[in-house]
């Protein structure tokens, strides 16, 4: 006989919810986590404020997650968006709705969320295992042997949801890729997700902190538009950041272009604002002209530094030639992408374990029976807003699901 029905690698969000709700279920749950506290890249998500899902209808989420649509819709529809705000009122943490509709604990405060996860898993009963890394999974006849720390234990299913590389500093360092690989699966090579894009010959260093609501963007390849979206824009000391550019950068390669209009509106409607301001306005500087068209003072004045013209040339100077590249760059400023931050910067991890590799409908290896995986060491990466958690919760669900039914229970 087995010590366990069921062993849960990781004490994240995604692994947690998968051993209470196997626990819940009538399950022996152990969950092992190398670091010595449960739930510490929870704790620092969201600015530590825990950004957990995402409003409106979960008909709408699936489109978030890219190419992996199809995959997460199963897990998305059985544990919904509403679901996870239910399960956490039930608990006694409240939620609360920003105008963008994301989705926030009314404290603010991550501590929230995973103290809810924990005190339930206690209640069900699931055990936790602090500071005890993994060393291997095998695969037995009849289930799993797992070496954790000096202790060996045997289990009937293995959930591997150690998450991906992002925030190393958290113990997040892809653990579970090297146990996935062993047990017989590929890996999709990690890579940072949703992280700030650097900028080749940044000329806007003096604008670090100065931010754009909604602003326009593009992202060019070739002469080719990929994408187009309006989202929040932060200049930052090294290039762009804010959460339209981190949704941009999962499309992002190195060499491509991203617009930003500065303006808000195109450069055929700035051309004819700047052809009206010409002559009223005549003595006035053109920074001071572009600025009044909603384009911050430092944001004017390095965007037409960097484009070659003077901000202090008066409007009555302005030739058509000028003003047209004036329009054009407050329309749709290029930065040239030098790469993507790094694993300390990116919010998540785009690789992990191939999906064609797992059953979409329980979480279920499909090259070892008993094995499921769940959160951010799938090859699943969804934009800002809160979906990211989300596929970490419902995946977990769906995995203790799958673990549940293959048990027999």
């Amino acid at each position: 006989m087995h010590d366990h029905d069921a062993i849960i690698i990781g004490a994240g969000p995604a692994g947690l919810f998968c051993a209470l709700r196997c626990a819940a279920a009538g399950l022996r749950v152990l969950v092992l986590e190398k670091n010595p506290a449960a739930g510490k890249k929870l704790l620092v998500s969201g600015s530590g404020r825990c950004n957990i899902t995402h409003a409106g209808p979960i008909d709408d989420f699936p489109a978030h997650y890219g190419e992996r649509a199809r995959f997460v819709k199963p897990a998305l529809f059985d544990f919904t968006n509403a679901d996870l705000e239910n399960f956490f009122a039930g608990r006694g943490v409240a939620m609360t709705e920003t105008p963008g509709g994301k989705i926030f604990p009314a404290s603010q405060d991550a501590h929230d969320v995973l103290g809810a996860l924990l005190a339930e898993c206690a209640r069900t009963g699931a055990i936790l295992s602090l500071g005890a890394p993994v060393k291997y999974v095998q695969a037995a006849h009849t289930g799993f042997q797992v070496a954790a720390g000096d202790a060996a234990h045997r289990s009937s299913s293995v959930v591997i949801a150690t998450g991906g590389k992002s925030y190393p500093a958290t113990g997040s360092t892809g653990d579970g890729y090297a146990l996935a690989r062993r047990l017989g699966h590929s890996i999709v090579e990690p890579e940072p997700a949703l992280a700030p894009v650097i900028v080749r010959d940044y000329a806007f260093v003096e604008c670090a902190g100065i931010s754009l609501d909604q602003a326009p963007l593009a992202l060019m390849r070739g002469g080719r538009t990929i994408r187009e979206a309006r989202g929040d824009v932060l200049f930052t000391h090294r290039g762009l950041s804010g959460p339209g550019v981190l949704d941009m950068s999962r499309s992002v390669l190195p060499g491509d272009t991203i617009t930003v209009a500065l303006a808000g509106v195109s450069a055929s409607a700035l051309d004819e604002a700047l052809t009206g301001a010409c002559a009223p306005m005549g003595r006035k500087s053109l920074k001071y002209c572009v600025s009044g068209m909603g384009v911050p003072e430092r944001l004017a004045i390095s965007a037409l530094a960097a484009s070659g013209i003077a901000p202090d040339l008066r409007m009555a100077q302005l030739d058509k030639r000028t003003r047209a590249l004036v329009a054009e760059r407050m329309g749709a400023f290029p930065f040239s992408i030098e790469r993507l931050g790094g694993w300390n910067e990116a919010m998540v991890t785009r690789g992990g374990i191939p999906v064609t590799e797992i059953h979409k409908g329980s979480m279920e290896s499909r090259l070892v029976p008993g094995l499921f995986f769940a959160g951010e060491v799938i090859d699943v990466d969804g934009d800002t807003g809160g979906y990211n958690l989300q596929f970490a919760f419902s995946s977990g669900a769906l995995a203790a699901k799958g673990i549940v039914k293959a048990l027999g229970r």
